[in-house]
């Protein structure tokens, strides 16, 4: 029974056109496309038996080729990552154990992220998926707030039950909190790293499920489970000094690269 990991991209992004794309520049001053960068990321993990990015896109077929990653190839039907990664299991036949969504758009993910990831499924057979989630310190708390007052749609938020389970997850940050906190102060806030590991069944049967009120308001695909009455098991990571921050807009990009030449990786 393999784990694999996914990589779901694809060209045309309503609010941002060719983002798999984008350059970003590094500590060394050397530019890696973001899809090059969330590739390099998932390497990073001995765990995945194997690797893959899952596009519609010949674009970003043939980039990813370029810099050495097998590609799987799926419809432009395809409505967001998870129905992509249900797509890509398809094509890979039985013998999978979970199927890990590495999000194209996660270049800062860590190693250690996607090791308690797949750790935290296994220990959750209630479970059909897991995902991480990061406790804010009072910077991100912030960054989070400057998006929203902005107009800007940036990181998600998680709310969880006391077994870590997941009760909602928003584009807003939630839960409300009116207290200022100092940089590296802990929050209550949890931002959601936008990794998921599935169960094959459950993956399965994702596309076949209606899309809820929720999902559409918020356009989180991760809803559509908690919608089907399935439970999201959040498995809370830790930073250990990195930082982390998802490209989701234009102006993430500058954000990225100080975060990239900060930490000091090419």
């Amino acid at each position: 029974m393999s784990v694999v990991c996914v990589i779901p991209a694809r060209f045309a992004s309503t609010r941002y056109p060719g983002k798999p794309l984008a350059e970003l520049r590094g500590a060394t001053g050397e530019s890696r496309s973001l899809i090059e960068r969330s590739w390099r990321a998932a390497c990073e993990v001995d765990q995945f038996d194997a690797i893959y990015v899952a596009t519609d896109d010949d674009r970003i077929a043939e980039a990813a080729k370029a810099f050495g990653a097998d590609v799987l190839m799926t419809s432009d039907t395809c409505r967001n990552g998870t129905e992509r990664c249900a797509e890509a299991l398809g094509l890979l036949g039985d013998g999978v154990e979970m199927v890990v969504n590495l999000q194209g758009d996660a270049p800062l993910t860590p190693p250690w992220f996607l090791v308690a990831l797949i750790e935290g499924l296994r220990s959750d057979s209630q479970a059909a998926l897991a995902t991480p989630i990061l406790r804010c310190d009072g910077e991100t708390l912030a960054a989070l707030k400057a998006d929203r007052a902005a107009g800007r749609v940036g990181g998600t938020t998680a709310v969880c039950d006391s077994e870590k389970h997941a009760l909602y997850f928003s584009k807003e940050v939630i839960p409300y909190t009116a207290q200022d906190y100092a940089p590296d102060a802990e929050t209550p806030v949890f931002h959601h790293v936008g990794v998921y590991a599935y169960r094959p069944w459950a993956l399965h049967a994702y596309p076949d499920w209606s899309v809820g009120p929720l999902e559409t308001l918020e356009g989180l695909e991760q809803l559509r489970f908690l919608e089907a009455g399935h439970k999201v098991r959040c498995v809370e990571v830790e930073a250990r000094g990195r930082k982390f921050w998802e490209l989701n807009n234009p102006e993430d990009i500058p954000r990225i690269e100080s975060m990239l030449s900060e930490m000091g990786l090419p």
